[in-house]
């Protein structure tokens, strides 16, 4: 097991410093990563990168890695076909028929409320299954990040083909220089 190091994430991954949000964001991400039996570093800063992109709006820096709505106004969202089962949490969930897969799976209904997809609990769930088991796109850590090979460049395909995957990429290698293994 691994835990992240706030002291060395600071310089480069948040130089302004951690707001209580991104600390609780980062803390539940690695939990759940190791309640669902993960146990590689290098899957876990993976994750932890993943949400650090999708986590993003420029407008709102300090909340960074923590679950937000897909970009865009309501008149855009609601331009969307999967509307209203637009992006939310840390991998963006989309379209009704996974909205209701992960609601079923948590044992709450995400189509009638799917705001409860930005709960953190839920966001950290969902993303760490979904990268698990390849319910985003069919691919998962495993097939990128495993004990032959560490393809931090290809495994952008479990989320969204290859956009962003080398900045993507470079974010999961500051995130592996931050965690450290817990001694027993």
């Amino acid at each position: 097991m691994y835990r992240f190091d706030f002291d060395a994430g600071r310089h480069d991954l948040f130089p302004a410093g951690y707001t209580t949000l991104q600390v609780t964001s980062i803390e539940l991400l690695v939990a759940e990563f190791f309640k669902q039996g993960l146990m590689m570093k290098e899957q876990l800063a993976y994750v932890l990168a993943t949400a650090y992109h999708e986590c993003h709006n420029p407008a709102y820096p300090k909340n960074r890695l923590t679950p937000m709505k897909e970009f865009g106004g309501a008149r855009y969202l609601k331009s969307k076909a999967y509307y209203p089962y637009y992006g939310r949490g840390f991998v963006q969930l989309t379209w009704k028929r996974n909205y209701d897969k992960a609601g079923k799976r948590l044992g709450i209904d995400l189509l009638s409320n799917p705001d409860l997809a930005l709960e953190p609990l839920y966001a950290a769930n969902i993303m760490v299954y979904g990268m698990k088991y390849g319910s985003f796109t069919g691919k998962k850590l495993s097939d990128y990040i495993n004990e032959r090979e560490v393809d931090f460049l290809q495994a952008r395909r479990i989320i969204n083909g290859m956009d962003q995957s080398k900045l993507i990429a470079d974010y999961a290698r500051q995130f592996q220089d931050c965690l450290f293994p817990i001694l027993a």
